[in-house]
């Protein structure tokens, strides 16, 4: 005799959930462009992203990221 199963205990495999706009071709497609991506333009992206105005990029401890975002999701 086969024993039932509980459906309530079975596991069930969660749709996977993308940011708004996103979905699994568009992430497969970043995926994509920076693993073809050379070194070189790899670099001419970093330098490019560097000198846009009004930006910055700092090194802070980690454990202060949530407290950064914050004060900046308050600003927004």
């Amino acid at each position: 005799m086969k024993k039932r199963i509980d459906a309530s205990r079975t596991k069930r495999k969660k749709k996977q959930q993308f940011p708004r706009g996103w979905d699994e071709k568009r992430i497969k497609d970043v995926i994509d462009y920076y693993d073809r991506q050379t070194e070189e333009e790899e670099l001419a992206e970093y330098e490019a992203a560097m000198k846009l105005d009004g930006q910055s990029v700092l090194l802070v401890p980690t454990k202060l990221v949530p407290e950064i975002q914050r004060l900046i999701a308050r600003r927004s």
